[in-house]
């Protein structure tokens, strides 16, 4: 499954389809990434955070999380 997006995001509803997401941040700056894979790197820190139990999902506008750089292209 691939997925565009001007936002980097990863939702509950994603985990596990292999989905692979390339962002278009407003700035110019493209990046591609497997959800599954950052999701695993993240998971931690995501399951602790309000929005992610509350709206099951975390998006980042700008840039990628330092934490998920190494993983994405």
């Amino acid at each position: 499954m691939n997925i565009e997006s001007k936002r980097f995001v990863i939702r509950k509803s994603l985990i596990g389809k292999n989905a692979i997401i390339t962002v278009n941040f407003k700035n110019g700056k493209v990046a591609k990434y497997s959800h599954d894979k950052v999701y695993e790197v993240m998971k931690d820190k995501l399951e602790s955070m309000n929005c992610f139990i509350k709206y099951k999902s975390y998006t980042a506008s700008n840039n990628i999380p330092l934490v998920a750089r190494e993983i994405c292209e």
